[in-house]
């Protein structure tokens, strides 16, 4: 009489592989990447139809064209490095400047791009922009930029919220993305 070879029974691997699957998909948490922390408008009340007139004088144009290049102001700038100090002095002129913005409320700075624009140029200018109004609230609160910034990823600190709420108190973050023209590639 032969023996025969014993065998590890198999038939419920499949169910027991399909169980294991759907317990790592239930618990596994997936970190989402974070893009541009850009704070979107509430959507139009669609029983309102108004027309918003806006000073030239209030708004700060930055242009981006397909090539990279830049426009401010209807000028050419080659160098970035000096258009930070630029909408800083632009938000914070309280109308001592009567070419420039009435107040810290109403000054807007407005982005366009062109469809061409690279993404690598578009982030760096909203850096600028955003990076200029971090440095109003920060010189607002007494701290530096970095110290604000902190602030503001930890509002849940009383300490750290009235740093941000002292910073952002007069100088409202009124950046206009315009849609982008569609001359490029």
């Amino acid at each position: 009489m032969a023996r025969s070879t014993p065998e590890i029974p198999n038939a419920s691997m499949a169910d027991i592989a399909f169980l294991l699957l759907t317990f790592f998909l239930v618990t596994t948490t997936i970190n989402n990447d974070k893009g541009l922390s850009i704070g979107l408008p509430p959507p139009p009340d669609p029983n309102k139809n108004e027309e918003v007139k806006m000073q030239e004088k209030n708004i700060f144009k930055i242009q981006v064209n397909s090539s990279d290049a830049l426009l401010v102001e209807g000028e050419p700038m080659e160098d970035v490095s000096g258009l930070k100090e630029m909408i800083i002095k632009f938000v914070k002129n309280k109308g001592v400047d009567p070419a420039s913005s009435e107040s810290p409320e109403k000054a807007i700075v407005s982005f366009k791009t062109d469809r061409g624009t690279s993404h690598k140029r578009f982030v760096e200018i909203l850096d600028i922009i955003q990076g200029a109004y971090y440095d109003i609230y920060a010189e607002q609160a007494g701290v530096t930029n970095k110290e604000f910034r902190e602030a503001a990823s930890q509002l849940a600190d009383p300490e750290k919220k009235a740093i941000y709420e002292r910073g952002k108190k007069d100088y409202p973050m009124n950046i206009s993305i315009a849609e982008p023209t569609k001359v490029g590639n």
